[in-house]
């Protein structure tokens, strides 16, 4: 499958405004509004006229009795017409069914953007999966998997950040920027689609500065939120399981300009569905006596479930507490 589709946010042609996400092996359900364009993408169907068919021209016309030849032209200028509608639907129609000469559909995927369906082996099955409106769970869809939320948790409808995030209800001016707000615990999910590491170890060692930056140093727009990082130290780097799946976590403790500083952490494991793209899971944990225990972190590791698991049913994360 080297001429495969790499994972990424592709235009959804089935709903205009809407980016849908192609995992590398099958459409997922996770949709997002549309980015700006991008520069590549999965390839657009393209059907060409068979080169080998031409209209007859007036000359070709048959006979008529005596009738004016212009009429016979007319009447097999029509019917190849016809002809040709006839054969341009056959070529779209195999265009957009996606096919090759033995039945099946290209590895590389799908012509365009096709909205999943419940067919697709690789999709979770809702069965048993937690509603996605339950305020204890944070159900990733695109990744496959389910987070607690801890008690005094929320997960916010609208984030700067396009990531599945949870985090705490109250928010504080930041303290190294009066016109911006923070939070005093943050949790995204996020699938990494921007690396050629397939390494968890790997890519959780460097993700965890990028992470760090994110808490502590800027916030999206730049803003230098607690002051700058000033240093950090490494608390944890260590294997770890995670819903199933053989992972990897590094933890810093991050001194900031202003502000307590705080804890970050990097986590890395491959997704239980699709083609087990790795997952990241960031956490940002103000210290101080205003920020969650760090144990939390933890907690929230080892509840991490695949979608459809029994765990999940229906209000995990209530005996959670910050």
């Amino acid at each position: 499958m080297s001429n495969a589709t790499p994972p990424g946010w592709y235009p959804d042609a089935a709903t205009p405004g809407t980016d849908r996400w192609w995992d590398g092996a099958a459409w997922t359900a996770h949709t997002r509004p549309a980015a700006a364009p991008q520069a590549f993408g999965p390839p657009e169907p393209v059907a060409t006229t068979p080169q080998d068919f031409r209209l007859p021209g007036p000359a070709a016309a048959p006979g008529n009795g005596g009738a004016p030849a212009g009429r016979g032209a007319a009447r097999v200028v029509a019917l190849a017409v016809a002809g040709l509608i006839v054969v341009g639907a056959a070529v779209t129609g195999a265009v957009l069914l996606g096919r090759d000469d033995d039945g099946k559909r290209p590895e590389a995927g799908p012509s365009g953007p096709v909205t999943p369906t419940t067919t697709v082996t690789d999709t979770p099955s809702p069965t048993g999966s937690p509603a996605e409106d339950d305020p204890k769970v944070l159900v990733d869809q695109l990744n496959g998997i389910t987070l607690p939320i801890p008690d005094g948790w929320e997960k916010p409808d609208r984030t700067v950040e396009p990531v599945l995030t949870m985090r705490t209800v109250n928010s504080y001016a930041c303290p190294g920027s009066s016109s911006d707000f923070c939070y005093h615990a943050t949790v995204t999910s996020r699938i990494a689609s921007a690396t050629d590491i397939t390494s968890a170890e790997e890519l959780a060692k460097q993700d965890i500065a990028t992470a760090a930056d994110g808490g502590y140093e800027k916030n999206i727009v730049g803003n230098r939120i607690h002051g700058g990082i000033m240093s950090h130290k490494v608390l944890d780097s260590a294997s770890v399981s995670v819903a199933g799946r053989a992972g990897y976590q590094v933890r810093w403790r991050v001194n900031t300009a202003k502000g307590p500083g705080g804890y970050v952490q990097s986590l890395v494991f491959p997704s239980p569905v699709g083609s087990e793209s790795l997952i990241i899971v960031r956490y940002a944990f103000d210290a101080g006596p205003d920020g969650p225990p760090l144990s939390l972190m933890d907690t929230i590791t080892k509840a991490i479930r695949p979608i459809g698991d029994s765990a999940t049913s229906g209000g995990a994360g209530s005996s959670i507490a910050p």
